[in-house]
């Protein structure tokens, strides 16, 4: 049986898994939950929106004779992950996590770990300081009972309305960055503090690699809890996954 794969993405894991199906000729959709204004080009046909919750995913696997379920989509996607466990239970349909490894601290790190955005936000009372907030456009809204401090914002698209944060700057970028570059753009706002999400993987690294070196306390996010599923960290791994599952990849 070819394989009809369907990849939930918004990560370079999901681009870099469109581009070895699509060369392996594999038929494949790309599903975006659409929170990104420019997603990047992908090599196969892609689809922009939710599902209507798991029933709604169970139902769309079902009418368009998806084989397998790929779940590439941001380690902190947690309730679309959770809508993927629970549609493929009902749909029958094998599920799959890529996902990258998450961070853990090394010498010379100096972490808060805390389990959220409120244990994050709850970590910035006291005095002003000079704030990089990496947390994505979603959750400004959040630190604004944080109002004392200066936020260096690092967003990949501008935000919809008017940044809840008195004292900010804001850089519209799409990673991935340097650590020489992110360090030198921490010494620039004479930032003394990141906050950040344990996203893992390399393209967003940079700044808790440049945090070490600039001798910086990073509040770091945990990740959320997810039901129990399959997980592995490479396209490669996805493959073999499809192969040993019975499916025909035609090579």
């Amino acid at each position: 049986m070819r394989p009809n794969l369907l990849i939930l993405g918004g990560t370079t894991e999901a681009t870099a898994l469109a581009q070895v199906v699509a060369a392996q000729g594999i038929a494949a959709t790309m599903s975006f939950a659409g929170r990104v204004e420019r997603p990047k080009p992908q090599p196969v046909p892609v689809r922009i929106g939710g599902f209507g919750g798991a029933e709604g995913l169970a139902a769309w696997l079902t009418a368009q004779r998806i084989s397998h379920v790929v779940d590439a989509t941001h380690p902190f996607a947690a309730q679309m992950s959770r809508n993927a466990v629970a549609a493929c239970a009902a749909a029958g349909v094998p599920l799959l996590a890529l996902t990258r490894p998450a961070w853990a601290p090394g010498p010379g790190d100096r972490w808060q770990r805390v389990p959220n955005i409120a244990g994050a936000v709850a970590a910035l009372a006291g005095p002003p300081r000079r704030v990089m907030l990496a947390v994505g456009r979603m959750h400004l809204d959040a630190f604004a009972v944080q109002p004392q401090h200066f936020y260096l914002l690092r967003l990949v698209d501008p935000p919809d309305g008017a940044i809840p944060l008195p004292d900010h700057h804001a850089i519209i970028s799409r990673g991935p960055f340097t650590e020489a570059d992110d360090r030198a753009l921490m010494q620039d706002h004479r930032i003394d503090l990141v906050v950040s999400k344990n996203a893992g993987g390399t393209g967003a690294r940079a700044k808790i690699d440049a945090a070490r070196a600039l001798g910086l306390k990073v509040v770091m996010i945990d990740r959320p809890a997810l039901p129990e599923r399959r997980e592995v960290s490479t396209p490669a791994e996805v493959l073999d996954w499809l192969a040993h599952s019975g499916a025909d990849l035609g090579v």
